[in-house]
């Protein structure tokens, strides 16, 4: 499975990813969690589709965990 987290097709409802969350791109800390809802519409984003994950925190997703 493709982990590349700017291709929407990639990012499913449920799946673990690590996102960064708006605050945290200077840093790039990443925060894990599961998908709750995916908030990109696009197909694609250089910067990572935008999610919510069940904890409702909201971020753009780097890696995709399984």
């Amino acid at each position: 499975m493709e982990n590349d987290g700017r291709k929407r097709s990639n990012v499913k409802i449920g799946l673990e990813v690590e996102i960064v969350q708006k605050q945290d791109q200077r840093t790039g800390e990443l925060t894990d969690g599961f998908v709750k809802r995916i908030l990109t519409n696009s197909a694609n984003h250089p910067h990572g589709i935008k999610v919510m994950l069940e904890t409702g925190e909201v971020g753009r997703v780097k890696n995709i965990l399984g």
